[in-house]
């Protein structure tokens, strides 16, 4: 048996392999593919590998973890998963083989839903983008436009003022609300009220919005919203408890509502966090907590311990603090 099973091999699940590792820990490490920001051209905000493509930061991801023996990465994705009499978990892999572990931490992350508009998806990661910092900086002087009419999307508007003077939001049929316009109007930003039939584009890079009963708006980049859903339900088959956005709810030591199961990376938060933040840095960060907390736990139970700074109350109990 494992000391603990990772599933997801993103930055979270990589951080936690190599945090359990470095512990002396036995690892299996298991990765079903391409993660959220495979589309795009490379990770940004990150430092020292800031421009890094996403494949590549997975390959050093990978590299660095084959020193640490006790770490072993496997290409398979789960197809079910239970909690065992006493203490662990199994999983059955695709295929019908059953590996188990004392502890598990998910990492299966999030996916994006786009907007269903022709065209949009061949511009995904490319010239459709949803985060201004991870890829704002790189748009920098164009002509952009923002998609949507709600408060978040005027908010996002009005910050990208600093990054381009040639913006327009694209309401897409939906109602602006007359303070919000006067916030674009006051911004000298303009409004196109028509709904979006479609993006026009070659290779990945926007060049028009097409508008219906309107004449086509000239772009290079568009910032989208999306709907975020779990690329695995494992979190659910496993009974973790799940906020509102539907991301699973981990306390301030990366811990699930199940005792032994431990979540990092975009799909996992805080009740206190208003949404998940989608940003490689986070969720490395959170794979080295999760990978951290769970070595103590394990060390908890083999020695009999109980550490009072890791007693708060776990998430879907009542008990926060």
């Amino acid at each position: 048996m494992h000391d603990a099973i990772i599933v997801g091999g993103g930055p979270a699940g990589l951080a936690a392999a190599l945090t359990l590792g470095r512990s002396h820990r036995s690892v299996l490490l298991l990765d079903a593919g391409q993660g959220r920001n495979a589309p795009a051209a490379a990770v940004h905000n990150l430092l020292a590998h800031d421009g890094t493509p996403p494949e590549e930061l997975r390959r050093i991801g990978r590299a660095q973890l084959a020193r640490y023996a006790g770490v072993q990465l496997r290409e398979a994705s789960v197809d079910d998963a239970g909690a065992l009499a006493g203490e662990g978990f199994r999983l059955e892999l695709q295929g019908g083989e059953v590996v188990e572990a004392r502890r598990l931490v998910l990492a299966t992350g999030l996916a994006d839903e786009l907007p269903a508009i022709d065209g949009l998806a061949a511009l995904w990661g490319r010239s459709a983008f949803h985060c201004p910092y991870c890829h704002g900086f790189e748009v920098s002087g164009r002509r952009l436009a923002v998609l949507g009419a709600g408060p978040d999307r005027v908010r996002l508007a009005l910050q990208l003022t600093r990054f381009t003077d040639d913006l327009v939001v694209c309401a897409d049929g939906e109602p602006l609300p007359r303070d919000l316009a006067e916030l674009l109007a006051a911004a000298g930003v303009p409004v196109r009220s028509e709904p979006v039939t479609r993006f026009e584009g070659a290779d990945g890079q926007l060049q028009r919005i097409v508008l219906e009963g309107g004449a086509p708006l000239d772009r290079d980049a568009v910032f989208i919203p999306t709907r975020l859903r779990q690329r695995s339900d494992l979190a659910h088959r496993l009974g973790c408890a799940l906020l509102a956005d539907g991301c699973v709810e981990v306390d301030e030591l990366a811990r699930t509502s199940v005792p032994g199961i431990y979540a990092a990376g975009d799909m996992a938060h805080r009740a206190s966090l208003p949404r998940p933040f989608a940003a490689v840095s986070w969720a490395s960060a959170s794979g080295t907590l999760a990978g951290a907390m769970l070595d103590h736990d394990l060390v908890d139970a083999d020695f009999k311990l109980e550490e009072p700074a890791r007693r708060p109350g776990r998430p879907g109990t009542g008990q926060r603090r």
